[in-house]
C-alpha cells in the first residue's frame, strides 16, 4: 500500500491513501495517461502500473512536487517519466526554446545511459520527435555546445556536467530561469554522497519559482531531507511501505538473504564451491570492495574453467555500458562489479605504460568519479547477489541486493563474512529485522554448502590461489586495460558505421597468462559428497523449472569469418574471395584435377592459384 502526505497542508494527505486492492485494480487509462503511451507501454509488456507509479503518476500530471521514497526496481523511473513526457506531448508548440525544459539529474554515468535507452524506446514507440539529450563531463566544451543547440527538450545529465557548462556559459542562467519546467532528481540520496552538492548548489539559485521539482530515492537520509529543503516546495512524500504498514519494505521479500561465515583467506574456496558445484542460480553479479581484489578473484576463478567479466571504475565509459548490454543479453554469467563507493583506494591506474611498449610518460589514470553499478542499474534476469566482500555501510548492503529481486521476480543475496566484517554485518541484521519479524525478512546461514564440500576443494584452491600473485594481478589488470582501451578508441569509427560487430567484442576473455590446467575445469564425483550432489540436483530442477536454460536462444552469435576479430573481417572479406575464373572449391572451370589432366593445365591452375593466394 502506497501512502502519500503533504508536509503543510493536511487537508491533502489521503491523497496518496489507496488499497491494495484498488492499486491493483487501476489501469493506466485510469490514471490518465495518453493513449500512444499506453500503447508504448503495452508493446513493453507492460500492462498495470506499479504501486508507487498509481499514486505518483496523477500527482505529477497535476504539477505537484513529489519526493518519492520506494524500494529498487518498484518502477520508480517510469514514475516520472510517463507523466513528464506526456507533458512535453501535450505543451510542444507552446513552450519555450531558450533552454532544455526538463533536466534530470543522477549520479552516475551508467544511470545517464538507462534513462536516455528507456525515453528513446518510449518515443520511438509513440512516434513523436522529441530531442533527448546525454551529458557527462568528460565531453569537450565544444561537444557540449553542440548537444545543446536546439535545444532539447530533455537533458539527462550528471550535476557535475551541468555545472561545468554554467560555469562555461554554455548553458545561459536566463534562458534556465524562463525555459525550465521540471527537475528531477534521481536516486537522490546518493546525490550529495557521490559529492555532488556544490554541483546542485551552483544550479539551484537558476530554479524558476514555478519550475516543479521530483525526488526519486530508495531509501531515506539526511542527505534527502537537505535535498528537500534546497529545492523542493511543499512536496507529496509518497512512500511505498510494507503490507501491514509496519515497517518499509527496504529489502523486498521476494529476495532470499544468505550469509556464510568464513575466514577472509577461505572466501577464494567458498566462493568457488559454490560455482564450481552449482549451488547458486544464474546469472550471479558479485560485488568487491576494490579493483584489485576483482582482479584477483577473476584470475582464480579462470584457472577452474569459470570465466567471467570485471566491471570498475577506470575502464573506459564505452567499454563499461557495452559490458552492461552483454551481460544483459546473457552473453555470460558471471559480472564481478568493483563497488567504488566502498572503496578507499582514490587513484588505483597501473603504473604500467597502457598503448605501445615504449617508454612515454602517461598520466596517472583517475577513477572516474561519475561510475556507479550499485544504484539505479536494471541488470537484467539477475539472480544470485554474491558480497564477496561485506560493503562498509547498511546503505551499501541494501543498494547491493537490490541487483536483484526487480520488478517483483525472485532473487538471492549470499554474504561472505570475515570476523573482520562481522560489526558490519550485525548492523545489517539488526536493520532488516533479523531479530523483529520472526523470520518475515532474515538473512539465513546458506544451507546447500556443506563442510565436507568445502574440505574437498581446498587442497587444489590453495594450491591455485598461490599462483594468484600481486604481479600477476597487476598485469592482468594492465592487460585488461589496455584490451578496452584498444576496443573503446580504436575500433569506435568500424562500429558506428558496424553495430553489429560489436557482438565480436568479447568481455569475459581469459586473462591468464598460461591456459588453465584441463583437470581443474571439473570435479571429480569422488569429491562431491551425496548432501551436496543432492543440493545441485535440486538447483538444476529449480533452473530448468524457472527456464534459464533457454535464456541464450535469442542471443546467439553467429559465426563469422575472420576469428571473430572486426578488423580481421574486414580484411579477409576482400582476400577470401574467389579468384576470377574459380569456383568455390578452388578448381578452374575448364579443367579437373584428377590423373585425366594434361600438365599444361596442372601448371596453368597452379600459376593461378599462386596469382590469387
Amino acid at each position: 500500500m502506497v501512502t502519500g502526505t503533504n508536509e503543510t497542508a493536511p487537508k491533502e494527505t489521503t491523497r496518496g491513501e489507496h488499497t491494495q486492492e484498488e492499486s491493483e485494480d487501476q489501469s493506466f487509462e485510469q490514471l490518465g495517461l495518453d493513449a500512444r503511451l499506453v500503447r508504448a507501454l503495452q508493446k513493453k509488456g507492460i500492462e498495470k502500473p506499479t504501486p508507487i507509479q498509481h499514486v505518483a503518476i496523477p500527482l505529477i500530471l497535476e504539477g505537484k512536487d513529489v519526493v518519492a521514497r520506494a524500494k529498487t526496481g518498484s518502477g520508480k523511473t517510469l514514475a516520472y517519466l510517463l507523466p513528464l513526457l506526456q507533458k512535453l506531448f501535450t505543451s510542444n508548440g507552446d513552450r519555450k526554446k531558450l533552454a532544455p525544459n526538463v533536466f534530470v539529474l543522477v549520479p552516475s554515468r551508467e544511470l545517464c545511459q538507462q534513462i536516455y535507452v528507456e525515453v528513446k524506446s518510449l518515443l520511438e514507440l509513440c512516434r513523436v520527435q522529441l530531442k533527448v539529450v546525454q551529458l557527462n563531463s568528460n565531453m569537450l566544451a565544444t561537444d557540449l555546445q553542440a548537444a545543446l543547440v536546439g535545444p532539447p527538450d530533455i537533458l539527462i545529465s550528471t550535476p557535475a556536467c551541468v555545472a561545468k557548462c554554467l560555469s562555461n556559459s554554455i548553458l545561459d542562467t536566463a534562458s534556465i530561469n524562463g525555459s525550465l519546467e521540471t527537475l528531477v532528481l534521481d536516486e537522490a540520496d546518493l546525490l550529495l554522497s557521490y559529492g555532488y552538492e556544490n554541483d546542485i548548489k551552483a544550479l539551484t539559485p537558476h530554479i524558476p519559482r514555478s519550475c516543479q521539482c521530483l525526488l526519486m530515492s530508495a531509501t531515506s537520509s539526511a542527505d534527502v531531507d537537505k535535498l528537500k529543503k534546497l529545492i523542493l516546495h511543499n512536496p507529496f512524500i509518497l512512500t511505498l511501505p510494507e503490507v501491514g504498514n509496519h515497517k518499509d519494505e527496504v529489502i523486498p521479500k521476494n529476495v532470499q538473504q544468505f550469509w556464510i561465515s568464513c575466514p577472509a583467506n577461505d572466501k577464494l574456496l567458498y566462493i568457488l564451491a559454490m560455482l564450481k558445484l552449482e549451488l547458486v542460480q544464474k546469472k550471479v553479479l558479485i560485488f568487491t570492495n576494490n579493483i584489485d581484489t576483482s582482479f584477483r578473484l577473476k584470475l582464480f576463478l579462470e584457472k577452474f574453467g569459470i570465466k567471467s567479466a570485471v566491471l570498475n571504475a577506470e575502464l573506459p565509459q564505452n567499454s563499461r555500458l557495452h559490458i552492461l548490454e552483454e551481460f544483459n543479453a546473457g552473453l555470460f554469467d558471471y559480472l564481478i562489479a568493483t563497488d567504488i563507493s566502498q572503496s578507499t583506494d582514490k587513484v588505483e591506474a597501473p603504473k604500467e605504460n597502457i598503448v605501445g611498449s615504449q617508454k612515454r610518460k602517461y598520466k596517472k589514470l583517475k577513477l572516474d568519479s561519475e561510475f556507479g553499478v550499485v544504484r539505479g542499474i536494471d541488470f537484467k534476469n539477475v539472480y544470485t547477489v554474491i558480497n564477496f566482500e561485506m560493503p562498509r555501510s547498511v546503505a551499501g548492503y541494501v543498494h547491493r541486493i537490490g541487483r536483484t529481486g526487480r520488478a517483483y521476480n525472485s532473487g538471492a543475496s549470499i554474504s561472505l563474512v570475515s570476523s573482520d566484517e562481522m560489526d558490519t554485518f550485525e548492523e545489517v541484521q539488526s536493520f532488516v529485522g533479523d531479530n523483529e519479524n520472526n523470520g518475515s525478512n532474515t538473512i539465513t546461514e546458506f544451507p546447500l554448502l556443506t563442510k565436507n564440500a568445502v574440505e574437498s576443494l581446498r587442497y587444489r584452491a590453495e594450491d591455485v590461489a598461490k599462483s594468484v600473485t600481486k604481479i600477476a594481478v597487476r598485469e592482468s589488470r594492465a592487460q585488461d586495460l589496455r584490451n578496452e582501451i584498444l576496443n573503446s578508441e580504436k575500433l569506435k569509427a568500424h562500429f558506428e558505421t558496424n553495430p553489429k560487430d560489436l557482438d565480436l567484442l568479447k568481455h569475459d576473455k581469459v586473462l591468464s597468462k598460461n591456459a588453465p590446467p584441463p583437470h581443474l575445469r571439473d570435479v571429480p564425483d569422488y569429491l562431491i559428497d551425496k548432501t551436496t550432489k543432492e543440493a545441485r540436483d535440486m538447483v538444476k530442477l529449480t533452473r530448468d523449472a524457472m527456464g534459464n536454460n533457454n535464456r541464450r536462444r535469442g542471443s546467439k552469435r553467429k559465426s563469422r569469418k575472420g576469428g571473430g576479430d572486426p578488423l580481421m573481417a574486414i580484411s579477409t572479406g576482400v582476400s577470401k574471395r574467389p579468384h576470377k575464373g574459380f569456383k568455390k572449391d578452388g578448381r578452374s572451370n575448364g579443367f579437373k584435377r584428377d590423373g585425366g589432366s594434361n600438365g599444361r593445365s596442372c601448371d596453368r591452375q597452379k600459376h593461378k592459384k599462386t596469382k590469387a593466394f
